[in-house]
């Protein structure tokens, strides 16, 4: 009973062209596309993915299925060129086979040639009802592409058709349908016709506005709501107000939607649906400085302490040399321009081998969103500090200078703009600070004062690469800079000032036997050139980078510091670790910096 199977088996084995012979497709090779023109190596990656020939590759096929993909390939490609407007192509699928039995290995070769571009030869676009005459809709409608004479492109042709789509949405046409779409395509004449109109209805004003969140008072969130119930409807107006709840970080998911099936007399109410975010945030981490030593950190951000808003943010860094807490209340302030005011404390003590410094500061604020990219933010603060500096004579003795007191009350002023296309990593745009102070005798303080502050970044995106320049410039107005504390002085060295210092490194110093310490300057001027490179556009890449600056009283004692970097663009925000080298004289050979997070 077996053996008559198996020799049938043996039989249909041997031979050759039978259903049971098979061959592995280890290449696929498409000719008469050139990889280096942009449109024909879209038409190429199109292709590949169209060919069931590439899922088969490195697998043994069966004859049969072999006669079937080969057969397929032709469609195939014919079909994947038809979205670039190449509609009769000539297409040649021809195969060669290397080895004997059940080890053959296949190689496929489809030589193609695009032929005549199918053209647009009649173009008809219209738009009835109230949006027919919405110069936005019309504009639209005159730079529609592709347009006739040139190649029926589908990817053009779809984006034009959705650009439409949204502005009609955008614009308050939110029952916009369409009439006619229809695209015609003669192959014989290489032409194609396209006939597409949609009916607008009605233009929708904004009705009334609910949130559904079951936390805060009645009225607090629709003190956001900047339009008037019956003025016309914008996607944007509820673009801004989405913003607005982002910003606030009460709510872990934000859904706004108009509802046009409940409109009345054209006014579509918009229905907010908010969930909370949770409530407390948590942060611990250890911290290191040349100067602080070993620390640890603590925070806790209440995003909302009650049902009228407020929050509530305290931070702790405590390190062996210096020890700081902030505390920061705040209290929704939506009229007139988006914000808070907040009521703030920071205690701060340091003790160096050269400085014994402590300050207690209060405040009050108001903050609000100017427009898109500007915010500012208006303060008063009251200033108390005590300081000394150590001095160290020739023999080691260590010897405190008379401590010093001030108290120092003082309004400020702080804008910052930011203009650039990602947040977490920009690869074009500006940001910056712009800060004015001052104080009065007479008027809460022990000393004249006025300062004027200004930091900026630019980012310019390279392909893979990004270059960034950073520059800092303050001054302060006085005549009595012996009078003014520390922590109001300008410093320069270290992170985000002239790498390859220490902190605080560069500026006026005082001699001692230990070596010479920074006491602070009337002004500072500093400025950076970096170069980022990223492999093949990942994550990972490097960086170079020039700083240079200086801390002065009078005349500027310039220091420059070169360097090298490594990045990363992790999941939590840019991690960068640089290495660099002061070129004049620094007290240390390199200095090391670590930070994680976004420089805006």
């Amino acid at each position: 009973m077996r053996f008559p199977f198996r020799l049938a088996t043996a039989v249909l084995l041997a031979l050759p062209g039978t259903a049971m012979a098979v061959a592995t497709i280890d290449k696929v090779e498409i000719r008469g596309l050139d990889e280096h023109d942009n449109v024909e190596a879209l038409m190429l990656e199109n292709i590949n993915v169209a060919l069931s020939l590439n899922d088969t590759m490195g697998h043994r096929q069966g004859e049969s299925r072999l006669e079937y993909l080969l057969s397929e390939a032709e469609t195939e490609t014919r079909e994947a060129l038809e979205p670039f407007g190449y509609y009769s192509p000539t297409v040649t699928v021809d195969s060669s086979r290397s080895g004997e039995g059940r080890s053959q290995r296949m190689q496929v070769v489809i030589t193609v040639d695009k032929g005549e571009p199918v053209r647009v030869r009649h173009s008809s676009l219209s738009i009835e009802g109230e949006g027919g005459g919405d110069h936005y809709l019309k504009d639209d409608l005159a730079q529609f592409q592709p347009l006739p004479g040139e190649i029926f492109d589908h990817t053009t042709y779809e984006a034009s058709k959705l650009r439409i789509v949204r502005r009609l949405a955008e614009r308050g046409y939110l029952d916009a349908d369409y009439l006619q779409r229809q695209v015609e395509v003669t192959r014989s004449e290489y032409a194609a016709d396209i006939d597409l109109s949609w009916v607008s209805g009605i233009r929708y004003d904004m009705g009334p506005t609910t949130f559904h969140q079951n936390k805060f008072d009645p009225g607090l969130l629709e003190q956001l709501v900047y339009w008037d119930e019956g003025s016309y409807y914008h996607q944007g107006k509820l673009d801004r107000l989405r913003d607005s709840l982002i910003d606030l970080d009460y709510f872990s998911s934000i859904d706004i939607q108009p509802d046009p099936d409940n409109a009345v007399e054209g006014q579509v109410p918009i229905e907010v649906n908010l969930r909370l975010a949770k409530r407390d945030v948590y942060t611990a981490g250890l911290s290191y400085g040349t100067e602080s030593g070993p620390g640890v950190r603590f925070g806790l951000d209440r995003r909302y302490v009650n049902s009228r808003g407020h929050k509530l943010s305290a931070q702790l860094d405590y390190a062996s040399k210096r020890k700081q807490l902030d505390l920061l209340y705040r209290i929704p302030a939506f009229r007139w321009l988006d914000g808070w005011y907040g009521i703030g404390a920071k205690a701060y003590d340091e003790q160096t081998d050269y400085i014994d410094t402590r300050y207690y500061k209060y405040s009050f604020s108001r903050s609000g969103q100017i427009s898109e990219r500007w915010t500012a933010t208006a303060s008063l603060h009251l200033l108390n500090e005590r300081w000394r500096y150590i001095l160290t004579d020739e023999s080691g003795t260590r010897a405190a200078l008379t401590y010093e007191d001030g108290t120092y009350v003082y309004p400020e002023l702080v804008g910052r703009y930011i203009g650039v296309d990602d947040h977490a990593f920009p690869q074009h745009g500006v940001s910056g600070t712009l800060t004015f102070r001052g104080g009065l005798e007479g008027a809460g303080s022990d000393a004249n004062f006025s300062q004027v502050h200004a930091q900026a970044n630019w980012y310019q995106g390279l392909g893979n690469s990004r270059l960034i320049m950073r520059g800092e410039a303050g001054y302060t107005f006085t005549n009595g800079l012996t009078d003014m504390p520390p922590s109001l002085r300008y410093y320069a060295g270290g992170f985000r000032s002239i790498r390859g210092y220490e902190y605080r490194e560069v500026g006026p110093r005082v001699d001692t036997a230990n070596g010479e310490y920074s006491v602070g300057a009337k002004a500072v001027l500093t400025g950076s050139v970096e170069f980022e490179h990223y492999l093949s556009g990942g994550p990972w890449g490097g960086a170079l980078f020039v700083d240079t600056g200086s801390a002065f009283n009078d005349t500027p004692d310039w220091r420059t510091g070169v360097g090298l970097g490594l990045r990363w663009r992790s999941p939590v925000g840019p991690v960068r670790l640089d290495i660099a080298r002061g070129l004049d004289d620094p007290d240390t050979d390199f200095q090391l910096y670590l930070s994680i997070g976004a420089d805006l």
